[in-house]
């Protein structure tokens, strides 16, 4: 089968380049599944319940998070009953799947999201010890793992980690598409970061000039979704019969 992975979808314009983009991949890549990283879709802060539905209406099955998972108070509303999962290093008591299991004509895939220690702030559990733990009891054809982090070196060494015992390891978070898709020597297919959905003038989908002021000054700056109007999709396609892994990155 194959597996769209789009990356992290950026607020308002994040959901206009979906809109914009995906008609034709579909036509061109005839992808079976849609996953996407949905953890800055309200506007560049969290998930909303309107941001997952209009995700569900766009044919999307499966939405991982990050560090702004709990940004907003609606997501515990419904995440529990949701196709969404959260960072599985969180604690126990996180409510929230740490696993989400997908089917497609029996062919059962399972998602997992994790978050990295280094420069994130948050004082998470170990991923590495915690995925050790998901996969001891976990039955699933394909495994799929959102490996959210800001340094690339725990994001390699997860998927080296990982090499052979899971289908794919895919960086997300820093928003900017690395150029190293590729099958680790062990058979697990990689890529440092997908990189983002939205605006391709902001800056990491924020308003360039606030980032600007922010950067000048040294003053604190509330920053807000880009508004520019050109448009970008960073994606992977997992095919799991070939077992290759592609980048696609459209841009308008």
């Amino acid at each position: 089968m194959k597996i769209l992975f789009v990356g992290d979808v950026y607020g308002e314009r994040g959901f206009e380049a979906m809109e914009k983009f995906l008609p034709s991949i579909k036509q061109t890549h005839k992808y079976h599944m849609l996953i996407v990283n949905g953890e800055n879709a309200a506007s560049g802060l969290g998930l909303r319940e309107e941001d997952y539905k209009r995700f569900m209406r766009l044919g999307v099955h499966g939405i991982t998070l990050g560090n702004h998972s709990f940004s907003k108070q609606d997501l515990f509303n419904f995440i529990d009953e949701s196709n969404i999962v959260r960072p599985a290093n969180y604690p126990k008591s996180t409510p929230g799947k740490t696993v989400l299991l997908l089917d497609f004509n029996g062919h059962k895939v399972a998602l997992i999201n994790l978050m990295g220690q280094v420069f994130m702030g948050d004082p998470l559990n170990s991923p590495f010890e915690t995925i050790d733990q998901l996969l001891e009891n976990l039955e699933a054809d394909t495994i799929i793992v959102d490996m959210h982090a800001e340094a690339t070196s725990e994001k390699l060494a997860m998927g080296h980690y990982l090499d052979g015992r899971v289908t794919a390891v895919l960086g997300t978070h820093t928003h900017v598409p690395t150029a190293d898709a590729m099958t680790l020597p062990k058979g697990t297919l990689y890529i440092t970061d997908v990189g983002m959905t939205g605006t391709k003038f902001g800056i990491l989908g924020a308003d360039k000039e606030l980032v600007l002021e922010k950067f000048l000054t040294k003053r604190p700056v509330r920053l807000k979704p880009s508004k520019d109007t050109a448009l970008q999709l960073n994606a992977v396609l997992i095919d799991t019969a070939s077992k290759t892994i592609k980048r696609i990155n459209k841009i308008d």
